[in-house]
């Protein structure tokens, strides 16, 4: 096992329903990563959070899912970010998990944001997903499903849960709450990833991307504005935590349905 790993978070304004001005933004920022292990980018990262579904979605290997690959490829790093998916009629928020190796995983919203009507253009997704990385173990999940913590129940079966959101500045406060709760009911990493600027519906966003150890403490300062933000995980002090409080051993036992 890699003992740690150094992840990369990008946090920009998402240029509305423009993927090729959004491929710019990101290749902008590149003299800002780091030795990189992993890439996260935002939810939607290359059109933002829209409902324009007959003008933004693409094929499963449409130019967003090319671009990760190149991305990928170029950085030797894990590259995960969503995007509006179209799939035998059904369109889906769907997340890519891209290797340098040109690999892939892929994980469906499961928890459509009905407040913004998202539920009555995608679909939801109907499985809980466990990727592997260089022998860690991540439970993916995308921006509302944040609001459901059985569904990030930790089996013992993931160090790292991860959200990739377009999250409003007028809700930040519940963001940065439920990813500190989520860290510690669940003895894990939790790493957010989100957006700034103000999107086509004039939402603004205040990014506040982080990471959160299984203690529940932030590993560095928040920031609103554009930028890169550089992270390691410590797995041998997860480890430790997790031995010295055993309390995943005592959750109840219960089974999803979807």
């Amino acid at each position: 096992m890699t003992k740690t790993l150094n992840i990369n978070l990008l946090q920009y304004d998402i240029s509305w329903e423009n993927p090729a001005k959004n491929f710019q933004q990101i290749q902008a920022l590149e003299s800002y990563f780091s030795d990189s292990d992993i890439i996260f980018l935002p939810e939607m990262f290359s059109t933002g959070f829209s409902m324009n579904v007959e003008k933004i979605a693409e094929k499963t290997f449409g130019e967003s899912f090319q671009f990760l690959q190149k991305l990928a490829k170029k950085h030797q790093a894990l590259v995960v970010g969503s995007i509006p998916v179209e799939e035998k009629g059904s369109f889906y928020n769907r997340m890519y998990w891209v290797e340098p190796n040109e690999t892939f995983q892929i994980y469906d919203k499961r928890h459509l944001f009905s407040f913004a009507g998202e539920d009555k253009f995608y679909s939801a997704g109907k499985s809980r997903k466990i990727f592997s990385y260089q022998n860690w173990s991540f439970l993916p999940q995308i921006c509302y499903d944040l609001r459901f913590p059985v569904f990030a129940r930790n089996k013992n079966d993931y160090e790292v849960l991860f959200y990739i959101a377009n999250w409003p500045k007028s809700r930040i406060n519940a963001w940065n709450q439920l990813l500190k709760a989520r860290a510690i009911e669940n003895q894990c990493f939790v790493v957010g990833v989100n957006r700034t600027g103000i999107d086509g519906n004039g939402i603004a966003y205040n990014g506040k991307s982080q990471v959160i150890n299984p203690l529940g403490e932030k590993i560095e300062p928040l920031q609103p504005h554009e930028c890169v933000l550089q992270f390691s995980l410590d797995f041998l002090s997860l480890k430790k935590i997790r031995e010295k409080f055993p309390f995943l051993k005592d959750a109840d036992e219960f089974h999803l349905k979807f």
